[in-house]
């Protein structure tokens, strides 16, 4: 889930990405939580729930759900322009690096679906990342052009899906209950993943845009443009969140779920947009330790994101606590905030000791191919020679 820049020792490491993924990986940790803890994600609970589990999961829907996801997914595009200015800066050539790269986070994705999750997102970022690399030497309009269209076909085709169900089946006087024997299967999962790709390169594809006009250098400390940010689109992601999630947890049935899920997809990454500049203004005011803390875990994020699967799958499943469909929302969410405030405690704790997590340390020795720390070999720091025998 790592999306940052590696830079080069000595190369100065930009802040505000680390903070946005440090944040990001509350929302993701509450979506893949839902995900995991019962047959009704993010539904309301299914048939009786009590109110407070029926309210949260819709706040979840609208706030969340599709929100944070992009926001990781633009993180990673943003990375990757910065890992490719990395290469270019140390004098080797890019391509080797990034399919070391590539080929590590389908690696570690591919045991994190078979072990944790079926729902992983390592394995699509892989692949999703291969397109970016051919996509790389688009310009920053084009780029952010071919996302508004890979945006607007997928809701499309949500929307006339959605729209077709609406008119052609009659109304649900209920939810039909999911399989209760545990989260979602790798066929389910798959198919997911498949359907909302062009989601995620979108992501990717702005991030990219946004790297190639160094937003963060230009814009992460200009407070007043990023005030006209979430005055402009803070009202268009709420307005979507609240349709999508009325079309998901109620009051309208499960006919419209995909009809909703298509207003998700267009607004949802004005509402991300918001909530990205609205927590950097927020970190302004309050001063600068809670950004550090941000930061700190942004630098674990794949680290956080694997250990929280490790969590959800231990509550969740039969080898674990076996908790799946016992759970509300609400409780779900009292256990997430405990759970992503012990990350936030455990990054702050470790920052000054260590730069990486073990999965980190691991992805950058893949890509490197070599030790992290340990410089590489070449014309100007040429490998020790052998020590003569005694």
């Amino acid at each position: 889930m790592s999306a940052g820049a590696l830079p080069e020792r000595g190369v100065r490491r930009l802040r505000e990405p680390d903070v946005l993924r440090g944040f990001a990986l509350f929302g993701i940790l509450l979506v893949n939580a839902e995900l995991m803890a019962g047959p009704y994600p993010l539904t309301g609970g299914g048939p009786g729930a009590p109110l407070a589990d029926r309210v949260v999961a819709w706040l979840l829907t609208a706030l969340v759900a599709g929100k944070f996801s992009f926001l990781f997914s633009f993180l990673f595009g943003y990375g990757f322009a910065l890992q490719r200015r990395s290469a270019r800066q140390a004098g080797v050539p890019f391509a080797p690096r990034h399919l070391r790269r590539v080929l590590g986070l389908f690696g570690i994705g591919l045991v994190h679906a078979v072990l944790l999750y079926p729902g992983d997102i390592l394995t699509t970022y892989a692949v999703l990342a291969l397109v970016l690399y051919g996509l790389r030497g688009l310009s920053p309009r084009a780029a952010l052009r071919l996302a508004a269209g890979l945006l607007a076909g997928l809701a499309a085709l949500l929307l006339a899906y959605g729209l077709l169900t609406v008119a052609l089946t009659d109304p649900a006087t209920a939810p039909t209950p999911a399989p209760a024997g545990g989260p979602p299967g790798p066929a389910a999962a798959f198919a997911t993943a498949l359907l909302y790709a062009p989601h995620k390169l979108a992501g990717f594809l702005a991030g990219l845009a946004a790297a190639k006009w160094s937003l963060a250098e230009r814009r992460g400390r200009d407070r007043q443009w990023q005030r006209r940010v979430v005055v402009r689109w803070l009202p268009v992601g709420l307005a979507g969140g609240a349709f999508s999630a009325c079309c998901t947890a109620g009051p309208l049935d499960g006919r419209w779920f995909l009809a909703g899920r298509a207003v998700s997809v267009l607004t949802g990454p004005a509402l991300a947009a918001a909530y990205a500049c609205g927590l950097l203004l927020l970190l302004d005011a309050v001063g600068p330790a809670a950004g550090r803390v941000l930061a700190a875990a942004g630098r674990l994020s794949l680290t956080h994101y694997l250990t929280q699967s490790l969590v959800l799958a231990w509550v969740f499943t039969g080898p674990g606590l076996a908790r799946y469909g016992r759970v509300g929302s609400a409780a779900l969410l009292l256990g997430c905030l405990a759970l992503y405030a012990a990350q936030l405690a455990v990054s702050a704790r470790l920052a000054p000791h260590v730069r990486y997590g073990p999965a980190e340390w691991l992805l950058r020795a893949l890509t490197r191919a070599r030790r992290p720390g340990r410089p590489a070999p070449g014309p100007d720091r040429p490998e020790a020679a052998p020590r003569p025998a005694p």
